[in-house]
């Protein structure tokens, strides 16, 4: 397990939590979409180790579910599919509990997207839309989840959606450089792969950057209050410095964007 990456995932009902401030079965509500968020990431996650293996990227990857079933991608796709049907369940009853299955139409897009990514010959994170698709797919998970709470779509909601894909998309980025050479001589098409290690951590930071300017507009629109909004331009100005003095990659993105999270929740419980 990398239990870091999947934060990738939970930060968005952490951001739809910190702005919509769900309480009761709201709240609960917005806990079960984001374990089923994860457990499509996971299944996600897992199809992509065995696509990758099959096509010859990422071999060298140290945790891939593959190298755990001594290079079986067999039974790494069986549980795939287990976690996608459950996550996809889990799902489709808040759906239907909240009256809200007109959001399959907004939904089941992004997971088909999610699904597409590693599945066939030519995957689509085997050519220059997989950073494209990623971003899309996880910016597009906090506005699925808002939507899930407020029913409509707004100002917040655009610029949560816009900052998570940004997030998201600097985490893939920062995690491509160490795999150029693998991803080259598997005909892999990402951002590393045409552009080259320094382009690709230098967009990364830009990404992350604008994830932190993005979700500031977001904090500023809900009128949290100018304490709030005044303290988290320093707090944002070091979780940026933390992240990516150094060659970022996904813990250190993941991890700093998380404390923005926690200072900004800590801002808000001394405000209150």
């Amino acid at each position: 397990m990398n239990p870091a990456i999947y934060l990738v995932s939970i930060l968005p009902g952490v951001g739809v939590n910190q702005l919509a401030r769900p309480e009761g079965q709201a709240l609960l509500t917005l806990l079960s979409a984001t374990l089923a968020v994860v457990l499509l990431q996971h299944a996600i996650n897992l199809w992509n180790d065995a696509s990758d293996w099959r096509l010859g990227a990422d071999v060298e990857k140290k945790d891939s579910w593959v190298r755990l079933y001594g290079g079986r991608t067999a039974p790494v796709v069986r549980q795939a599919r287990v976690t996608f049907l459950l996550g996809s369940g889990v799902g489709l009853m808040l759906l239907i509990g909240m009256d809200r299955l007109w959001l399959l139409a907004y939904a089941a897009p992004l997971v088909g997207l999610g699904y597409l990514y590693n599945a066939g010959r030519r995957p689509l994170s085997y050519t220059c839309l997989g950073e494209w698709v990623t971003g899309l797919c996880y910016g597009g998970v906090f506005g699925g989840l808002w939507l899930l709470l407020r029913g409509e779509a707004d100002r917040v909601a655009l610029l949560g959606c816009l900052a998570f894909g940004c997030l998201a998309s600097a985490v893939l980025l920062s995690h491509q450089p160490p795999q150029i050479e693998t991803d080259r001589r598997a005909g892999k098409l990402s951002y590393a792969a045409r552009k080259g290690m320094e382009a690709t951590y230098r967009t990364a930071r830009v990404l992350f950057l604008a994830f932190l300017i993005a979700w500031g507009f977001a904090v500023w629109s809900m009128s949290v209050g100018f304490v709030h909004v005044g303290l988290y331009l320093p707090a944002a100005a070091v979780a940026f410095a933390g992240a990516c003095t150094r060659s970022p990659n996904p813990k250190y993105l993941l991890i700093a964007a998380s404390l923005l999270f926690a200072v900004q929740e800590l801002i808000y419980r001394l405000s209150t």
